[in-house]
């Protein structure tokens, strides 16, 4: 990577919590506007439109040219699917949600995967399976382990349940960029990883395919699909190392897991 991991202070840790806590209402309104006959643009221009009012700006429109504010991913589709008022929602759909605001300077940066209606049992595992994932990662966020913990005990539980987990995206540090060192990927990685350390904010994010791990990009240059057309799911959380333990940015104040 070449770059140093970037320490927060505690300071600059309360103001990532801010600036995810606006990322966390954001996805919830989102997660209670996901019913048939919404367009994934009609979830767009609500995300920018509230993370505006709460004073944020959001921080995936533009970047590196980027054409929204929300990234939404539905079915098959893994990550960065591009926004469209022609894409309407059907029940049974499996939508992966990701947004990112900055806030006073620093970024946040959070995703979940929601069910349109009923859905199958395979993509209703797939979606339990995941979000169990994230949390099995972030368990492992103690001072003095490393990155591999988290990666290890993602893909493990994924594996264990039949599903696979992505190789050519993954997780990534966070504060005033939106990505900075380390990377995280939810598989095991040969060599040394770095050490878990007070103060690094890491986003973590397993993305789970119901067969192969293996993924393509469609001809829009950012939407990413699963090589074999099955469905795909994705969450995220960034989280602060702290002396207590796993400090969970983007989880709702009063939402439990």
């Amino acid at each position: 990577m070449g770059q140093a991991v970037v320490l927060k202070s505690p300071d600059e840790i309360r103001v990532l919590h801010a600036a995810n806590q606006i990322v966390a209402r954001t996805l919830k309104r989102l997660e209670e506007m996901a019913r048939p006959g919404v367009t994934t643009a009609d979830l767009d221009r609500e995300a920018e439109r509230y993370c505006r009012k709460q004073g944020a700006i959001p921080a995936f429109k533009g970047y590196r040219g980027y054409p929204a504010s929300l990234c939404v991913s539905v079915n098959q589709e893994v990550v960065h699917g591009i926004p469209s008022r022609r894409r309407r929602l059907q029940s049974g759909d499996l939508v992966s949600i990701d947004f990112g605001v900055r806030f006073q300077g620093y970024y946040g940066d959070a995703a979940v995967t929601i069910a349109v209606g009923d859905l199958t049992d395979e993509r209703a595992r797939l979606q339990a399976v995941t979000r169990e994932a994230l949390e099995r990662g972030i368990a492992q966020v103690m001072i003095g382990r490393r990155i591999s913990d988290i990666s290890r005990a993602i893909q493990e539980h994924v594996e264990a349940h039949g599903f696979s987990v992505v190789r050519q995206f993954v997780g990534h540090g966070i504060g005033r960029q939106l990505h900075e060192p380390p990377e995280i990927p939810n598989y095991v990685r040969e060599g040394a990883s770095p050490r878990l350390q007070p103060g690094m904010v890491l986003a973590i994010e397993p993305m789970v395919n119901a067969g192969t791990w293996e993924v393509k990009v469609l001809r829009d240059g950012w939407t990413v699909v699963t090589a074999d057309g099955r469905p795909s799911a994705h969450f995220e959380h960034s989280v602060a190392v702290t002396e207590d333990g796993p400090l969970v940015l983007s989880r709702l104040a009063d939402e439990e897991f």
